[in-house]
Formats: structure tokens, C-alpha cells, sequence
């Protein structure tokens, strides 16, 4: 009966503007330009549609600016950096070699099914957002730390919603919308940063503001 009642509401608030502007049409609220331009989806939702840059494809590393590249392997199509005790205490870098402003980002990872270590010394990376702000990479599955350092998180600045990660070993999917900063001509701040994320298909980084910079080095930037 609700479903009745805010129809017939609807409905009748519809009459009433008609009556009192004899002259409308509804034609006068349709817009027909620009017209967005036609984009061919992937076959699934994880394939990349016709208008992305395809940054990693599974064979080589040429869209990357790599700081040592005997720290990473690429085999059947997945590029793995090699965990040595060394490289724990010392975070290998990448970075694209184009600047981004606006940006989707898709992204699948997966920290070793071999667990090792607790809190932040498990399964732990990271993407710099035009080399300011980190969206955190971390293996938290039953895996407690400090909230605005998991998975999700935008490093010591926002805690994720939710904590939807699976299992070690399996993949992990980050879809990145983020939109940049910007300034006048005398560098001062029009607009802040925001960025919302999704894991594993979930919301839980709600579209955020991002008001300072985090300058710990990160495995993977952006």
C-alpha cells in the first residue's frame, strides 16, 4: 500500500505542474549533448575495455621505471617480487614511467600462501597515488594491526569500512577511482585530493579527502 501511496503523491504533484505551466514539454528536460563517447567493455569485469592503458600485461615491464629489476620475476604472467630477508628490511620500488591525474585504477594481488610474520611484517606493499598518498597493500586476513594501516587503508590517514580480505594465496582485487588535487597558478590549494576504493567488490574506503602527504617508501607508485 506505501508503494500506492507515494505513486499516486508522484503522480499528482506531475498533473499540478503541468496545470501551472501549460507550455512544458517533456522534451525541455532531455539532454543530448556531449554525447559520451562509446567504450568496448571487457569480455569479463576484470579485462581491461578498449580506452585503458594497460600497465602490466604479463610479459614485461616497459610502462615501468623499475630501481633494481633483479628484485622482480615475471613468470606465467605474474610479476612477483622475491621475498628475501634483505628486501624485507628494504622495500623494492616501482613506478610508472606516464604521470596520471584523474585516474580508474584495476588491480589484482595476492600475498604469499606461506604465512610468515604478524601485524605489518605480513604480506605487506603499497601503491603511491601520484607518489603522495598510500593506498596500503596487506595481508589481513586474520591478521590484527593498526586500523589505518590495513588493507584498504590510506596509509595513517583513513581506515577502510570493512575488511573483506581473503584468504593468503588467493587474489585480491582493487578498484581505484581517484580524483587529483588542485592548485592555482600560485600553487595554492583549490581542491583537495579524494579517493574512493573497492576490495573484492565491497566499498570500504568511502570517498575520502586527502589533506597531507605520507613519505614512507612503497613497493608500487602510481
Amino acid at each position: 500500500m506505501k508503494y500506492c501511496v507515494i505513486f499516486l503523491a508522484v503522480a499528482l504533484s506531475d498533473i499540478a505542474i503541468s496545470a501551472q505551466n501549460p507550455e512544458f514539454k517533456p522534451e525541455d528536460t532531455e539532454v543530448w549533448e556531449p554525447v559520451p563517447k562509446t567504450v568496448v567493455p571487457g569480455k569479463t569485469d576484470n579485462a581491461a575495455p578498449s580506452d585503458a592503458q594497460v600497465l602490466f600485461d604479463g610479459t614485461d615491464l616497459n610502462q615501468w621505471v623499475v630501481t633494481d629489476d633483479s628484485n622482480w620475476e615475471i613468470k606465467e604472467g605474474i610479476l612477483t617480487i622475491k621475498p628475501t630477508q634483505e628486501k624485507r628490511d628494504s622495500p623494492s620500488n616501482m613506478a610508472t614511467k606516464e604521470s596520471f591525474g584523474d585516474f580508474q585504477l584495476h588491480i589484482e594481488w595476492k600475498s604469499p600462501e606461506k604465512i610468515e610474520g604478524e601485524g605489518q611484517r605480513r604480506g605487506n606493499s603499497g601503491i603511491f597515488l601520484q607518489s603522495k598518498y598510500e593506498l596500503q597493500i596487506q595481508d589481513c586476513y586474520q591478521n590484527p594491526t593498526y586500523v589505518n594501516g590495513q588493507a584498504g587503508s590510506i596509509y595513517k590517514q583513513t581506515a577502510p569500512l570493512v575488511n573483506p580480505c581473503r584468504q593468503p594465496g588467493e587474489w585480491q582485487t582493487y578498484e581505484v577511482y581517484y580524483t587529483a588535487p588542485q592548485f592555482d597558478e600560485i600553487g595554492l590549494l583549490m581542491t583537495p585530493a579524494y579517493v574512493t576504493v573497492v576490495h573484492n567488490g565491497r566499498s570500504h574506503s568511502k570517498s575520502y579527502r586527502n589533506q597531507r602527504q605520507h613519505q614512507t617508501c612503497g613497493i608500487t607508485t602510481l
